[in-house]
């Protein structure tokens, strides 16, 4: 398998974007990736949505993409992995690039949610879940968490109160981001005076939805940039059961713990040569899961890195470093590809205010349902 090279990128801000249909929010960010890399039209286009035919009505997005930019009698395919259709597309590509099918690869992640109805988007996202064992009954995906994040409580001792740190960091970080759908810091008090979603999750534990794109151009070769060439150097993905209930241990992601490790191994690395984790917080219950599962904490003890200051982005295990889903949003398709992105920008030293210091290795993990589908890849400065 031959080396895969992030050539070019291009992301719009994570927002109510009103003014803009599925497809052009999806172009803009693909004309900036393709304007960013100068190499012309790839050799092939993947697209990772998930709620495009439920939200948007419009199948055959990848058909659609092609169309809209002009890639005529060229593959185009759509991709869906629930939250984690965008990393899925992007290992697509990747997979086509590295076995020598194509030398060139246009991977976009596209959500937009705004447009449709609450009630809508929230039965939308619940099909991520199991629907016989689990939406059916009416549990949404928050409710979902909510009782993960009850039995870890439990089990550990944590109080509501101690994953605080996660969402203040990433709103912290956010405040840097342009792209970032909230752009403000928060306080402490600020989380724990937050109105209640689903107990014991409140409304500063959760991500929020909005419309995003995010593209990333691969190339089989080096593209010479004014900054040090980033390549993929792992990528794995796993399941585990679609159903939270049916699993033997639901406070631990094994399907997370198992990509880590493939993705670890293929690299050659282990978790403390990671210089950032993009990670999955959809909500916070999420994030110390995430961190346990990457080996970053013993189970139980993932809470006890953000108190003590360890995912900051000047500390040893810098996190959310643009956001994260908490502040730079979830645009649920989308989601893997701004990770990609934000990771490359900060292998290349671009990442502005929030730099982190070493920059050889960095992680991104895209979760697809409750830890349910896994995409972990982890970049390289060359």
């Amino acid at each position: 398998m031959r080396k895969v090279y992030i050539s070019g990128t291009g992301q719009v801000p994570v927002s109510e974007n009103w003014d803009k249909s599925l497809k052009e929010l999806a172009g803009d960010a693909a004309l900036l990736a393709m304007e960013d890399a100068d190499i012309g039209y790839p050799d092939a286009l993947f697209v990772g949505n998930m709620m495009a035919i439920t939200a948007n009505k419009q199948a055959q997005l990848g058909t659609m993409m092609s169309d809209w930019l002009g890639f005529h009698h060229k593959p185009g395919l759509a991709i869906e992995a629930a939250c984690g259709s965008g990393a899925a597309a992007f290992r697509a590509g990747l997979i086509a690039i590295a076995s020598g099918e194509i030398e060139s690869a246009l991977v976009i992640g596209v959500e937009k949610m705004t447009d449709s109805p609450a009630a809508e988007i929230t039965a939308s996202l619940a099909t991520a879940a199991d629907a016989e064992l689990e939406s059916d009954f009416g549990l949404s995906f928050v409710a979902i968490n909510a009782l993960i994040m009850q039995r870890y409580m439990f089990e550990y001792g944590w109080r509501h109160a101690d994953f605080a740190d996660f969402s203040v960091n990433a709103h912290a970080n956010g405040s840097h981001n342009p792209c970032a759908r909230f752009q403000k810091a928060i306080s402490r008090q600020a989380f724990l005076d937050a109105p209640m979603v689903s107990d014991p999750i409140n409304l500063m534990d959760a991500s929020p939805i909005g419309d995003g794109a995010a593209a990333i151009i691969l190339t089989s070769q080096p593209i010479k940039r004014p900054f040090p060439q980033v390549f993929v150097a792992g990528s794995s993905s796993c399941t585990d059961t679609i159903s939270v209930q049916t699993r033997k241990n639901s406070t631990f992601l094994t399907a997370a713990a198992n990509s880590a490790k493939l993705a670890y191994a293929q690299a050659g690395i282990g978790p403390k040569d990671i210089g950032v984790f993009e990670y999955h917080d959809a909500f916070s219950i999420m994030a110390a899961l995430s961190l346990e599962a990457c080996g970053f904490a013993e189970p139980g003890q993932g809470p006890r890195l953000a108190l003590d200051g360890k995912i900051k982005f000047d500390s040893d295990i810098p996190v959310a470093t643009k956001g994260g889903l908490k502040a730079r949003g979830h645009p649920v398709g989308a989601t893997g590809i701004y990770q990609l992105i934000e990771v490359a920008q900060q292998l290349r030293g671009t990442a502005g205010f929030t730099q982190v210091k070493r920059t050889r290795f960095g992680m991104a993990q895209n979760i697809g349902g409750s830890g349910s589908n896994v995409i972990t890849h982890i970049l390289q400065r060359e």
